[in-house]
């Protein structure tokens, strides 16, 4: 019996459904709602979430560890189970506190951000480290890879559009809606631990867990550098995306209309991208989505302002480069590692150096209050939201590719 059809992949890659969708509202919604509450200051909840994030960045290479040793152990699943359930309580627990008072709310935010963090954190780089510890096969592995991250769009068009469409579509109260999307993830959770827990191809690569291996690899120093410059140069148009389209294309009304555009390219380039990944090698097919993404954001960078026909191609384009960013560079990493390095340990300071990009990324909005954007304003007489938009991601990923070539160059198709 064949242990990798699209069915048993699927399994497995339906748990990157639930993690997409605990993420996004997170880092995007919980500052607002908790904001609305009476007594606790908006600066509090500022400091709060740096501390939780970089607790949350901090922590990765220790847990990877952890998965690491009990991967080793056979006993991952008793890991895992707990690590979902829990995850489960505290997203919930997160959007309805059950106390009052600034000191109080502040000690429940902090609380149920840490455990929703860390629990995410445990089954992600469990997540990864299995789909490339399931064959030593580069075309399996791309194809778990892609169906991991097509779940993960699925789940954030899910997080990004579920709340909004309940609250002003449905006309539901912001609790209700929540809560009514916070059923949607459960259910989602629970179907994709079972799925991968029972349907999903077993972890069958033993030197993906070898002990005395948790040190910082040299595929991870030879990765670093690009990983940080590529992830940067995804996540600054991200955080501007919406200024770009309400202050500089003028049409907010669109935006929900482009980020679908935006996710579903992403979605139909992950099939691609894992075909041209075993045709030539994940290095190779990456360097190609790079080049993609380079031309969109240089585009953008001078796009005239009102351009919507013009954007809409650079959301498409953009999109379906996104997809090799998110199924392809895991896949490199797993090919680079030596035999004796563990994979989970190896994941574990990968997660760290995503989550260290996207929180660089977060100076993009002082950065635009220096050179005088003020949002709320057309910029059609500024050059300072689309240089930011557009011309620095394209520096970004124009120099994350100029590394990827360097490893091209010295490592081959991989």
């Amino acid at each position: 019996m064949n242990p990798y059809t699209s069915a048993r992949l699927a399994a497995y890659g339906a748990m990157g459904l639930p993690l997409a969708m605990v993420a996004l509202p997170v880092y995007v919604l919980a500052p607002a709602w908790y904001s609305a509450m009476p007594g606790l200051p908006l600066s509090t909840i500022g400091y709060l979430l740096v501390g939780a994030r970089l607790f949350d960045t901090l922590q990765d290479p220790f847990l990877g560890r952890l998965v690491g040793g009990l991967a080793r152990a056979g006993s991952l699943q008793r890991l895992l189970w707990p690590a979902g359930v829990l995850m489960m309580i505290s997203f919930c627990a997160l959007w309805f506190p059950p106390v009052s008072g600034p000191l109080a709310l502040a000690t429940w935010f902090a609380v149920t951000l840490v455990c929703v963090y860390s629990t995410h954190a445990i089954l992600n780089i469990s997540l990864l480290s299995w789909g490339a510890a399931l064959s030593p096969q580069l075309g399996i592995q791309n194809r778990a890879a892609a169906w991991r991250e097509g779940a993960g769009l699925v789940g954030v068009m899910l997080a990004s559009a579920l709340p909004t469409w309940l609250t002003a579509g449905r006309g539901y109260t912001p609790r209700y809606a929540m809560a009514l999307f916070n059923g949607v993830f459960a259910s989602s959770l629970l179907f994709g631990m079972i799925a991968w827990m029972r349907w999903a191809p077993a972890w069958l690569v033993s030197s993906a867990t070898a002990p005395g291996s948790s040190h910082i690899s040299g595929a991870i120093k030879r990765l670093a550098l690009p990983v940080v410059l590529n992830g940067l140069s995804v996540a600054l148009p991200a955080t501007l995306v919406l200024f770009y389209i309400n202050d500089h294309l003028g049409v907010p009304a669109l935006a929900g209309s482009y980020l679908a555009l935006y996710f579903l390219a992403g979605m139909l380039g992950l099939p691609v991208w894992s075909r041209l990944s075993g045709q030539m090698g994940p290095a190779r097919a990456w360097a190609l989505g790079m080049l993609l993404a380079l031309c969109s954001f240089s585009w953008a960078s001078w796009l005239a302002a009102g351009a919507t026909r013009a954007f809409a191609l650079i959301c498409l384009c953009s999109g379906f480069a996104v997809g090799a960013d998110l199924a392809l560079p895991p896949v490199l990493l797993a090919r680079l590692l030596a035999p004796d390095e563990s994979m989970p340990a190896q994941y574990g300071y990968w997660s760290l150096l995503l989550k260290l990009s996207t929180a660089t990324a977060g100076f993009a909005l002082p950065l635009l209050s220096a050179l005088g954007y003020q949002p709320g304003h057309a910029t059609g007489n500024t050059l300072a939201l689309p240089l930011v938009y557009g011309a620095l991601p394209a520096m970004c990923k124009a120099a994350a590719l100029m590394c990827v070539y360097r490893i091209i160059r010295k490592q081959g198709a991989l």
